[in-house]
């Protein structure tokens, strides 16, 4: 028995310590270490980050006609990340008050009080610096300063100055938000021709309608925080319409890569079909409203531009 009990101890001790023996002063430190990592991943608004990750990867590969080199796709996706990521926690202290008048915003790590402005910028500039270091060294510059460019654009011209100054500001600022497939071209070819510019044209049309149906079943949120979004400025039916034109407008850019020989039939067929859905759900939105609905159509617009962009890629290969 002795000998069974202290080959247990052995055993034991083999293993390491585990949570049951650490000291509940280490159990504490280590959970406040853990919420302040994710705190900070949080800054970085992981979902959005995703997605543009995800156009500037589809713009790597539609760059060229093989596979693009392993290296620059996998240190240009990591550095967009980083910069993307840096972009959006400036957005989240420039924004820290209007966030905790909202619903939508307030549970924030810095509404929270999770982490102080001071270590949010910190935290940017040394995620946003390494991704420009990344990209400048083992990427191109091109693509260094072109993401440069989207940080200010998103970060300073859109958080700072059009967001609280005009209603248009979704659609002035919509251009930093299209720019990703236009870093991943470049990253790739060290240049930027048509066919990229005709993907940043999508996204930049894809924006108004994605943005305003989200901003339609929010509009108290950003009446309270006085923030002039259209809908609160010039009222839901005003929004719905524009939702309607910007997405017919939307739906004839997306025709343009088969109309320059871009892409192929399979993508066409996807872009009408995808288009066509997508028609529905904001001419309905117009015609009978919900917040239900809004709810629905902006769930959509996600869905929609990555399953265009994937058929881009699709189609790419597929000829």
């Amino acid at each position: 028995m002795l000998k069974s009990a202290r080959s247990r101890r052995d055993a034991g001790a083999a293993r390491g310590p585990d949570c049951r023996t650490l000291p509940p002063a280490r159990m504490t430190s280590l959970a406040l270490t853990e919420n302040r990592l994710k705190s900070f991943v949080a800054l970085t608004k992981p979902r959005v980050v995703s997605l543009i990750v995800f156009c500037a990867v589809i713009g790597m590969f539609l760059a060229t006609p093989d596979l693009p080199p392993a290296g620059v796709v996998f240190f240009a996706t990591i550095g967009i990340a980083f910069v993307a990521g840096a972009a959006a926690a400036i957005n989240c202290l420039v924004e820290q008050k209007i966030d905790a008048l909202m619903s939508r915003t307030r549970r924030r790590p810095l509404p929270l009080g999770d982490l102080t402005s001071r270590s949010t910028l910190v935290f940017a500039g040394i995620l946003g610096g390494l991704g420009l270091v990344l990209l400048y060294r083992q990427v191109n510059a091109l693509t260094m300063w072109l993401t440069l460019a989207t940080f200010v654009g998103y970060a300073i011209v859109y958080t700072v100055l059009l967001k609280p100054a005009t209603p248009q500001n979704i659609v002035i600022g919509g251009a930093s938000g299209a720019m990703p497939p236009v870093l991943g071209w470049a990253a790739v070819t060290g240049d930027v021709g048509p066919e990229p510019l005709l993907l940043f044209l999508i996204i930049f049309m894809w924006t108004p309608p994605h943005f305003w149906s989200l901003a339609l079943y929010r509009t108290q949120d950003y009446a309270r925080a006085g923030l002039p979004m259209l809908p609160v400025t010039h009222g839901a039916r005003h929004t719905q319409l524009q939702i309607v034109l910007y997405t017919c407008a939307l739906v004839a850019v997306t025709l343009l890569p088969f109309a320059i020989r871009m892409s192929g039939v399979l993508y066409l067929v996807a872009a009408l079909a995808l288009g066509g859905m997508f028609l529905v759900y904001v001419i309905q939105l117009y015609r009978d409203y919900s917040d239900e609905l809004a709810r629905a159509t902006f769930k959509y617009s996600i869905c929609y531009l990555a399953a265009l962009f994937s058929a881009l890629l699709v189609d790419h290969y597929w000829r």
